[in-house]
């Protein structure tokens, strides 16, 4: 369960930032920081690892079940305490005068934190941007579910299904497939579509725009694509509208590469927007991103905006994805898992870059 090589970085960390104590914590939705030290799928609604100088890890639980599979299957010193909150004055006691960071501090309870502790959050998400091999490797198997499970949306989706028949069906399918968790959004409709979002009991008809976001986890990390289906014979403005998103896309994968800034990844996008007219769809009334970081949080910084300032370095992965809403069909989606590699990028997956049709 221990990332070792993650753990190494920290310290490092901590000796560059004169830090006594880091501590990772998780919630029932954000596990990702104590995951990035302990990758372990805790049940309850916290869990915090705490790291020393001298590299020795101690765990802080607030389910039973966690604490006894950790104590299983790791040489840490575990503790499990039903009062979080509690257990956090224990810890804190305990290191006394310490120099205390957190990474996750602002996703923690207000009663959780004291004002003598630091955040180490952006320093964290920094060193976890880039990711280690073992890392990419489970993005690859990530990114081959998340193709099967694509596909398996196309060969189920028929008129007259409710979008959260769909999604379950596909639910089920990628976790019998090996998936540990999958995060998913879905949209559908003709040019009133707006954006995705959870599935409701909207029904699929004939010409319908049909979009997702698909986010397998494997070991913990999260692969996505965004993909659009029409059902039945797509309309020429459906084409047209497409084609724009698919030359966005692919004027990202091909920018992409060490040292660009994640402003101009996003910039390429939105300029092939400008030159076709929609250049006010690219703000954010009409879309949120046009791509962000992935791994153990399906939406991980940086977001892929022209407004945010950030080096794109060699092993980081993320995906490029023009997701807007244009008055030509409606909210189209197309997206891919992408590494950075020493020269450029290579795409994890390998569904095809196309608008998907299915007959009807």
């Amino acid at each position: 369960m221990i990332n070792r090589e993650r753990r190494q970085q920290f310290l490092d960390l901590m000796a560059d930032s004169g830090w006594d104590v880091l501590l990772v914590y998780g919630h029932s939705w954000r596990k990702d920081f104590f995951r990035s030290l302990v990758n372990f799928n805790f049940f309850g609604p916290h869990a915090l690892a705490t790291l020393d100088r001298s590299g020795e890890i101690s765990i802080l639980v607030s389910h039973p079940w966690d604490g006894e599979i950790i104590r299983a299957n790791n040489e840490a010193d575990v503790h499990y305490l039903r009062d979080f909150r509690n257990g956090l004055s224990k810890l804190r006691s305990y290191f006394k005068t310490a120099k205390l960071a957190i990474a996750g501090m602002e996703l923690m309870e207000a009663g959780f934190v004291e004002g003598h502790e630091v955040s180490a959050t952006n320093r964290v998400e920094a060193l976890r941007r880039v990711k280690t091999s073992e890392e990419i490797e489970y993005l690859r198997k990530a990114s081959l579910l998340a193709d099967i499970g694509y596909q398996h949306f196309v060969d189920t989706i028929e008129v007259g299904m409710a979008e959260y028949e769909l999604v379950a069906e596909v639910e089920g399918f990628l976790k019998a497939h090996g998936a540990e968790d999958n995060f998913m959004l879905i949209g559908s409709g003709g040019t009133e579509v707006f954006g995705m979002r959870p599935p409701t009991e909207r029904q699929f008809r004939k010409g319908d725009n049909v979009t997702t976001e698909l986010s397998p986890q494997v070991n913990g990390y999260y692969a996505q694509i965004c993909r659009t289906l029409v059902l039945g014979e797509p309309s020429e403005n459906q084409k047209r509208s497409f084609s724009i998103f698919r030359e966005a896309q692919q004027a990202a994968e091909q920018f992409l590469k060490p040292g660009v800034n994640i402003s101009d990844v996003a910039r390429v996008q939105n300029d092939v927007f400008r030159r076709e007219g929609f250049g006010e769809y690219t703000g954010s009334k009409y879309t949120r991103v046009r791509g962000h970081n992935l791994g153990l949080h399906p939406d991980e910084n940086p977001y892929v905006l022209e407004d945010v300032d950030c080096v794109v370095n060699k092993d980081m992965v993320l995906i490029a994805h023009p997701n807007t809403y244009l008055p030509l069909s409606g909210y189209m989606v197309f997206g891919d898992t992408l590494a950075v590699t020493a020269d450029g990028c290579v795409r994890l997956g390998q569904t095809e870059k196309k608008l998907f049709v299915k007959e009807v």
